[in-house]
C-alpha cells in the first residue's frame, strides 16, 4: 500500500445525507429480508432439536455482534464510501481489494439481489393465490429490481427513506409475532426442549441457513461516505442495528418453537409466520403477515440496491476498475452507472440461476470468507496505522475480533462440507471465481499501465 493512499483520503463526491435513524434502518433493512420468515422450517428439518437450533441462532448472533463491534472501529477510523473494500485495501493492498471488488460485482451482489427478488415474487404470487412459474417469478423479480434501482439513482435520501419505511414494517411484523405468541398464543413451553438427535451433515447445512439469514449487516459500512458525521454515528448505527437484529431473530425463533412442535415446524416451509399469526389473529392476521414479509423482502432488496454498488464506485475512484463506474450523477449525486450495471448483473443472475437454494449457497460462503479478512484487518491496522484517530475502539480487543474470525471460519468450513455431502458444488464455484480474481488483477495492472503510457 502506498503512503499516498494512506495519507490522502479519496475525494468524496457523494452527499452526506444519512443520519442515525435512517442508517440504523438501513442495516436492519438490509439484513432482515426473507430469511427469518423462510429458514426456520429448513433449520428444523435439518436439526430436529430446539435447544441446538436456539444455540445456533444465539451463537451466530454473538459472532455477528463481535464482528459489528470490530467494524465499528474500522468505520469510525476510515469513514469512506466502500466500507469493507476500504478496510481490505488499507490492510492488505490493492490485490486483496481488487479481488474483493471482483467477487462483489460478479458473485455476491447479483446473487443476493436475484435471491431477494425471487423470494419477493414467490410471496406475491402466494398472496394472490396465482400459479408460480419461472416466467412469472422472473418478470415480477426483474420489475422489482428495476423499480428500486431507479428509486436509488434518484438519491441516497430517497433510498434511505424507502428503507426506513419498509424496516418499520418488518420490525413491527416480527414484534407482532413475538409479542402475540407469548401474550395471546396457545403454545407449549415443552416444545422448546423436546427434540431428537442431530446429524453432523444436517448441522452443517443448518449453519448455512442461519448464516445466510444474518448475512448483509456489513453492507451499511459501504455508505459511510454518505453518513452525516460518520466518525461519531457509524459505530452507533452498526451496534444498534446488530443488537436489534439479534433480539428479533432469537425472539422469532422462540415464538415459532413455542407455538408448534419441531416436527410441525419443519413442514411449514415459507408459511410459518402465516401459520403463527392465523392461530393468534385469524385469517386476517395471516394475510397481514404475508404482506409484511413481502415488504420485508422488498426493503432488503432496496438496501442492497443502495449500498452494494458503492464498492464498484470506490474501486473506480481508486483506479482498480473502469473509471466510468466512479461517475456521479450530476443532479442526484449517486453512483448511477455502478447501480445500473450491478442491477443488470442481478437480472442476469436471476435468469441464469433459477434455484433459490443454489443462489444463496453460491454467494454466502464467498461473502463470509471475505468478511473474515475484513474483520481481521483490525489486527493489521492497529500496527500499520497505530497513530490514526480512532473515535471508537473495539472493546475486549483482541478477543472480540478473534471470536468473529474463529466462529466464521468454523461456520464457513461446515457449510462447504455440508454442501459437498449434498452434492451441491455452487460454493466451490463461487470460491473458484474469487481465486480467479488474483490473476485478473495482474492482467488489469498490465493493461492499465500500458493504457496510461
Amino acid at each position: 500500500m502506498s503512503d499516498r493512499f494512506v495519507s490522502t483520503p479519496m475525494t468524496n463526491d457523494l452527499r452526506r445525507v444519512i443520519g442515525f435513524s435512517s442508517g440504523t434502518a438501513l442495516i436492519v433493512g438490509i439484513t432482515i429480508g426473507s430469511g427469518i420468515f423462510r429458514t426456520p422450517p429448513t433449520v428444523a428439518s435439518l436439526v430436529p432439536n430446539p435447544l441446538v437450533i436456539m444455540a445456533l441462532w444465539v451463537a451466530f448472533g454473538l459472532v455477528c455482534i463481535c464482528g459489528a463491534l470490530t467494524v465499528a472501529e474500522l468505520s469510525s477510523m476510515l469513514p469512506r464510501t466502500g466500507g469493507e473494500y476500504v478496510y481490505l485495501r488499507e490492510a492488505y493492498g490493492d490485490a486483496a481489494a481488487f479481488v474483493f471488488g471482483w467477487i462483489y460485482v460478479l458473485v455476491t451482489t447479483p446473487a443476493t439481489m436475484a435471491a431477494l427478488a425471487t423470494v419477493f415474487a414467490e410471496f406475491l404470487l402466494n398472496l394472490l393465490r396465482m400459479p408460480s412459474n419461472v416466467f412469472t417469478v422472473q418478470a415480477i423479480g426483474i420489475t422489482a429490481i428495476v423499480t428500486l434501482t431507479v428509486a436509488n439513482v434518484l438519491g441516497a435520501r430517497v433510498g434511505a427513506a424507502v428503507s426506513a419505511a419498509t424496516t418499520a414494517v418488518k420490525v413491527a411484523a416480527l414484534a407482532a409475532i413475538i409479542l402475540g405468541t407469548f401474550l395471546l398464543g396457545n403454545g407449549s413451553a415443552s416444545n422448546l426442549v423436546d427434540g431428537g438427535s442431530v446429524r453432523g451433515d444436517g448441522l452443517a447445512r443448518a449453519m448455512a441457513s442461519v448464516i445466510w439469514t444474518y448475512d448483509g449487516w456489513i453492507a451499511v459500512s459501504m455508505i459511510a461516505g454518505e453518513v452525516v458525521a460518520p466518525e461519531r454515528l457509524m459505530k452507533r448505527i452498526i451496534i444498534a442495528g446488530m443488537l436489534t437484529i439479534v433480539v428479533l431473530y432469537v425472539g422469532a425463533n422462540l415464538a415459532y418453537l413455542y407455538m408448534m412442535p419441531i416436527e410441525v415446524l419443519s413442514q411449514q416451509k415459507e408459511a410459518v409466520a402465516r401459520t403463527v399469526m392465523e392461530s393468534i389473529a385469524g385469517p386476517a392476521g395471516g394475510v397481514a403477515i404475508i404482506l409484511a414479509v413481502m415488504v420485508s423482502v422488498f426493503g432488503a432488496l432496496n438496501g442492497n440496491c443502495l449500498a452494494r454498488p458503492r464498492v464498484a464506485y470506490a474501486m473506480a475512484r481508486d483506479g482498480l476498475t473502469f473509471s466510468f463506474l466512479g461517475k456521479v450523477h450530476p443532479r442526484f449525486a449517486t453512483p448511477w452507472l455502478a447501480m445500473l450495471i450491478q442491477s443488470a448483473g442481478a437480472i442476469g443472475m436471476m435468469l441464469a440461476l433459477r434455484d433459490f437454494d443454489r443462489l444463496t449457497t453460491y454467494f454466502v460462503v464467498v461473502e463470509w470468507a471475505a468478511l473474515i479478512f475484513a474483520v481481521a484487518a483490525v489486527f493489521v491496522l492497529r500496527r500499520k496505522m497505530a497513530d490514526a484517530p480512532r473515535p471508537f475502539r473495539t472493546p475486549g480487543y483482541p478477543w472480540v475480533p478473534l471470536v468473529f474470525v474463529l466462529g466464521t471460519v468454523i461456520g464457513v468450513s461446515a457449510i462447504v462440507w455440508g454442501e459437498i455431502l449434498a452434492q451441491n458444488y455452487s460454493p466451490i464455484y463461487g470460491l473458484g471465481i474469487a481465486a480467479a480474481g488474483f490473476p485478473v488483477h495482474q492482467l488489469w495492472k498490465r493493461w492499465n499501465g500500458k493504457r496510461k503510457k
